[in-house]
């Protein structure tokens, strides 16, 4: 009886696409078919199905560790809010994340099986890479993904952990993760109101209607694209 080949597999995922505070973490992770068994009955999952407690954040944690324990290769790139903006006032957030995932291929040593959490994102992508497989919840289709996803959300949950550490003292603790909830709203409000602006790590591209009332109507938070941010955080 042969031997199962131990096939290497490259999966493509982000965290942080929607939120108002914060980057985007994108991550490629190179897995061996027996590394991708291990880590699935380990408990590997789609970084979001964790959920955002403490618990859910070391669970996270313990798995990235793993996951680079044993993958052939890993990637992160951290892309800041400045180039966010920048790329959605062109339009331009699913070429961004394109552009990103061909220099993640170009740089991964040669896979059996690529695979990315995305159809129409990652989709057109097969024109330079033609077996490359774009899959809507791409993390079941293959632990790479899941691999992907968990160090990308592992590390953007370390990245919005220094950006809330910074404004604790003054706005008390910035939960909510970044995203358009509660309490991010009540945090940009609140500062809003002291400095007549928005943070330096608040995305632009975002409407902030919601600060009309403290910023005024004929606010244009895309003045700032091409300026620098006073005390912006490096993050990468």
């Amino acid at each position: 009886m042969g031997c199962v080949p131990n096939r290497l597999t490259l999966g493509i995922d982000e965290a942080g696409r929607g939120p108002v505070i914060g980057p985007m973490v994108m991550a490629v992770v190179c897995l061996e078919s027996r590394f991708a068994g291990a880590l699935t009955r380990a408990g590997l999952a789609d970084s979001k199905s964790y959920g955002a407690s403490a618990k859910a954040k070391a669970k996270r944690a313990e798995l990235a560790d793993r996951i680079r324990r044993c993958a052939t290769h890993v990637e992160v790139a951290v892309v800041d809010v400045e180039i966010i903006d920048e790329r959605v006032a062109r339009g331009e957030l699913n070429v961004l994340e394109r552009e990103v995932a061909d220099r993640f291929i170009r740089n991964a040593p040669r896979c059996d099986r690529m695979v990315a959490d995305g159809v129409n994102l990652f989709g057109p992508m097969r024109v330079d890479h033609p077996t490359l497989e774009a899959c809507n919840n791409g993390e079941s289709v293959h632990a790479s993904v899941a691999a992907a996803s968990v160090i990308a959300k592992h590390r953007r949950d370390d990245i919005y952990a220094r950006i809330a550490a910074r404004y604790r003292d003054e706005f008390g603790l910035v939960g909510g993760g970044g995203y358009m909830n509660a309490t991010t709203k009540t945090f940009l409000r609140a500062y809003a109101e002291r400095y007549r602006r928005l943070p330096p790590e608040a995305r632009r591209s975002w409407p902030h209607h919601y600060l009309a009332d403290i910023l005024g109507e004929d606010y244009d938070p895309y003045a700032e694209l091409n300026h620098p941010r006073p005390g912006q955080m490096r993050l990468c």
